[in-house]
This record gives C-alpha cells, sequence and structure tokens, in this order.
C-alpha cells in the first residue's frame, strides 16, 4: 500500500535528493509555452523591499532565486529552509552564502522564530505535503510581522498530471488536493486579513515523449498508483498527440496573503 502523499515518509522518498525535482522542473523548462518562465513570474508578484526579514519553506534546490540574486541582497536577512538535508545543500551550492543568508532544515508546522520575526514567507508547491496544513498556516502567521505577506504557490485542479491521469483513464488522488488553487482560500483566510489569487497562464507543448515519461515516473504517486505498462502509458499519450505535440494544461498560481 502506497503512503499518504502528505506522509512525511512519503515526502522523505520523493525529495531526499534533488534529482526528482531538477526532472520535474526540467520539463516546464523544455516544452511550456509561457517563455517567461514561473521563477520569473513570481518575481513580479513579490513584494521585496530593502532591509525587509524574508524566510522561505521549502526552498528545494533553490533555482527560482539563481537569476534572482538582487532580491536577496536587498534584504537584511534570509533564510533559506526545507526538510531535506540534500535539498538544502544543493540550494546553499546553486545560490552560494553571504552575510545576510541562512539555510535551515525546518518543519513548516514548527517553526524555530519568535513570533513578527519576518516581512515575507514563501512557500511553493509543498503545502500539499503537510500533515497538518491549519497549523502550518497558523505558524506562518505567527511569525510574520503585522502586514507582512505570505506567497504559496500552488496549483489548481485542472493540472498536468491530474490531465495525464484523465488521459490514461487511471484514478490517481494527487497531493495537490489537500491544498490547491480552488480550496486554499479557506485554509488561509481564517489566518490572514486579506488573500488574493494570482494566476499564471501556461501549457506544456512535447514533442518528446520520453521526456514526458521521465517526468512522470519520477512523482512516487504515479509510480506507486498507476497499474499500466510503460509501453500502455506510452501508446495512451501518443494516440493524444497532433503533429508530433501533445499538448498539456497547467494551472498554476499563487496565493498573496497579508496578516
Amino acid at each position: 500500500m502506497s503512503l499518504p502523499m502528505n506522509d512525511p515518509l512519503h515526502v522523505k522518498e520523493q525529495y531526499s535528493k534533488p534529482n526528482n525535482l531538477n526532472t520535474r522542473i526540467s520539463i516546464h523548462d523544455k516544452y511550456s509555452t509561457n517563455k517567461m518562465g514561473i521563477a520569473n513570474w513570481n518575481f513580479t508578484i513579490y513584494q521585496i523591499e530593502s532591509g525587509m526579514k524574508l524566510l522561505e519553506l521549502g526552498c528545494g534546490t533553490g533555482a527560482m532565486w539563481v537569476d534572482h540574486r538582487d532580491a536577496i541582497s536587498k534584504c537584511a536577512r534570509v533564510v533559506f529552509s526545507d526538510l531535506s538535508e540534500g535539498m538544502l545543500e544543493t540550494a546553499k551550492s546553486n545560490i552560494g552564502e553571504s552575510e545576510n543568508v541562512e539555510y535551515k532544515i525546518i518543519d513548516i508546522q514548527d517553526i524555530p522564530f519568535e513570533d513578527e520575526s519576518f516581512d515575507v514567507v514563501i512557500a511553493n508547491y509543498m503545502l500539499y505535503h503537510v500533515p497538518n496544513i491549519d497549523k502550518a498556516v497558523a505558524e506562518v502567521s505567527r511569525v510574520l510581522k503585522k502586514g507582512g505577506h505570505f506567497y504559496a504557490g500552488t496549483t489548481g485542479g485542472n493540472g498536468l498530471m491530474e490531465t495525464i491521469a484523465e488521459i490514461l483513464e487511471v484514478d490517481i488522488t494527487y497531493a495537490n488536493s489537500t491544498f490547491s488553487l480552488d480550496n486554499g482560500m479557506e485554509k488561509l483566510t481564517p489566518h490572514f486579513s486579506d488573500v488574493e489569487i494570482k494566476r499564471y497562464k501556461d501549457s506544456l507543448a512535447v514533442t518528446n515523449l520520453d521526456d514526458l515519461l521521465v517526468y512522470i515516473y519520477s512523482g512516487i504517486t504515479f509510480k506507486n498508483e498507476c497499474k499500466l505498462s510503460a509501453d500502455e502509458v506510452r501508446s495512451r499519450l501518443e494516440a493524444r498527440m497532433e503533429g508530433g505535440v501533445l499538448k498539456l494544461p497547467k494551472d498554476p498560481g499563487m496565493f498573496v496573503a497579508v496578516k
């Protein structure tokens, strides 16, 4: 029996090392139709001003910051955190070290900082992995200063893997069902004075199914729950291609919450 998507052991298995995450990022870099890139879009939303203190929870490989080090240099303090030591080491390698930057292993459900310590908290594509989302969001609110911003990236119900599951006619429940653009508002509003949704318009246009197969099998949920053979998966996806292109929707976005 497979573990629930928000079981800590599942998350540890999925993201103990950066390989799976890098695979999942790379297909978006290669085949996304919106060439702006979601990392660049994020920084059009973030309000990061000189002297601020910023905490990122679940920073992963830190890839988002590689082309946006100017935002880091503005801050008086930046704490990059993750549950995975391997991820954190990769983030440190990608982002680098400076006097205003710290790297810490942190569980969002038990953030080891005093009340109102940060102006900005970021948690992208990770809340749906958290066992107790309400506790996690309460902790984020606690460490945010009054008027501070919480940015939480996630996806909606019309996402990439949901569409693939539909094409394959397999019943797979993905982690984002616990915190998505469709239900995240109700989880955030008890803890914040103002919450809004920002959506990023994008899709994939895949020309090489080998890349897509590597992507979908990098997800432990798919690997554990899909009973089709890899050949059958390929055959069903190939049947949906038109002119050598498989078009797939994406439904990413971000909650912007103010304390």
